[in-house]
């Protein structure tokens, strides 16, 4: 059986022997035939953003998605080294009928990927997915000919055009003003958007990791890499500081005192906040089922409910889209705002959280401290049978021992790898000492019971 092409966020792999100019070339020919003449309207010539982050492989992959779109018959409109959410946003903004982020968002330079928006700016679910690969592997292209091949262009101020869009999601005015904030660019694609869009509103900002060079993206810098943000802050006394991935669709904080502000505390800020100005949606916040059992319990002593959902901001987007939930997101610092974005946007929810900071007259530090992460435990467990983790007797028992011995100040999670032999064990306790020990625990009968 063949392994399906798509992964949790697009196609990803080793530049030049996963993501080759085969690949791109072809791939973008079967998008242009989905997403392109099977969507657009009859007899209008299809239109794709295309843009990407800062890796030197970039050059090559977006010259054959490129060829690949102009020789199906689509119109190209190249935005260049911009964030992921911005090429979302572009997408909707020029009435584009569909996008394509050439990226590998946290991962090391010599990866890349290349991941397709729809119409609107909105990630493929599925079946779209699906589609566009049954056109990759049967070859059922278009070749037009004559004055009906695409053609391609720069896509003039599109940064300007999205930090215009950031600003607009704030309070009108300079509501940063009197705030040195310390942005970590991690070298990537958000090295011009971040650093403007705050000066724009104000604040003195410390700019980290602004010199992309196409080999230094996520090296030793970025939400991966927080330590260097940690130390800025504070050797500049900043009021907090906010790390981009490579990509620029996930947010690390970091409060005045230099600590880590992780995904669950800053969606629980943003959740409250919006709660108070009568803007949180059925007083809702999606996130995964690896959120901290504390976010739940802070939420619900606020009257706000958590709907959780499989890891995966599209997992936590698609319940978004399905239920009208307006706020979501995940731990590691995707968030998701939807009456401003598609999707996760770092730059926004650094923006969001910092004008939070400012109009509450509190530290971030005071903010963050109000939601207590439950202490938690994780480990991995390799060489075992992932398949039987639903299925194991012996297991099953294990487990239900554990919950009762947590009781409502903890919970058990298993997770089988989707591709690997692999486990992984996560408990939630009460104190550190007692996830460590019943993780240990039921981590040993995972390796026992379901051995290879």
């Amino acid at each position: 059986m063949t392994e399906r092409l798509f992964g949790t966020d697009g196609v990803r792999g080793l530049a030049n022997d996963v993501i080759t100019p085969a690949l791109a070339l072809e791939l973008a020919q079967a998008a242009a035939v989905v997403l392109g003449y099977e969507q657009a309207a009859p007899g209008k010539r299809p239109v794709a953003v295309i843009a990407n982050d800062s890796r030197a492989s970039a050059d090559f992959i977006s010259a054959a998605i490129t060829a690949g779109l102009t020789a199906s018959g689509v119109d190209v409109l190249n935005a260049g080294i911009v964030p992921t959410p911005a090429a979302a946003y572009l997408v909707a903004h020029t009435d584009a009928d569909f996008g394509v982020m050439i990226s590998a968002s946290h991962n090391p330079a010599a990866d890349n990927g290349i991941k397709f928006l729809a119409r609107g700016g909105q990630k493929l679910d599925d079946a779209i997915e699906d589609a566009i690969e049954r056109v990759y592997r049967a070859k059922e292209f278009r070749y037009p000919v004559g004055g009906e091949v695409g053609t391609a262009r720069a896509l003039e101020n599109g940064t300007e055009a999205y930090v215009e869009h950031l600003i607009s999601t704030v309070p009108a005015g300079k509501p940063l003003a009197g705030k040195k904030i310390v942005l970590d660019c991690a070298n990537g694609a958000a090295y011009a958007a971040s650093p403007a869009a705050f000066e724009a509103l104000g604040a003195e900002v410390i700019a980290l990791a602004v010199e992309p060079n196409g080999t230094n993206i996520n090296d030793g810098v970025g939400s991966t890499h927080p330590e260097k943000l940690q130390e800025a802050v504070i050797s500049h006394g900043a009021d907090l500081g906010i790390a981009h991935d490579g990509d620029s669709d996930r947010c690390q904080a970091v409060d005045e005192n230099g600590k880590l502000v992780d995904g669950d505390q800053i969606m629980a800020i943003l959740a409250l906040a919006a709660k108070a100005q009568g803007k949180l949606a059925a007083d809702t916040l999606v996130a995964t089922v690896m959120s901290s059992l504390g976010l739940e319990l802070y939420l619900r002593e606020h009257g706000i409910n958590l709907v959780r959902t499989a890891v995966g901001d599209r997992y936590v987007l698609e319940s978004m889209r399905e239920h009208g939930y307006n706020l979501g997101g995940e731990q590691s610092g995707h968030v998701i705002m939807s009456d401003y974005a598609t999707t996760g946007d770092g730059v926004l929810t650094g923006l969001q959280l910092a004008v939070e900071v400012a109009s509450s007259g509190q530290s971030l530090s005071e903010l963050a401290s109000r939601m207590q992460p439950t202490p938690q435990k994780l480990i991995n467990v390799k060489g075992v049978d992932r398949a039987a983790v639903k299925t194991n007797t012996a297991l099953a028992e294990a487990i239900a021992a554990a919950e009762t011995t947590l009781g409502e100040s903890g919970r058990v999670l298993l997770r089988a790898s989707g591709t690997e032999p692999l486990v992984r064990v996560m408990v939630e306790a009460a104190t550190q000492d007692d996830a460590d020990r019943i993780a240990a625990q039921l981590a040993e009968v995972v390796a026992t019971e379901l051995a290879l």
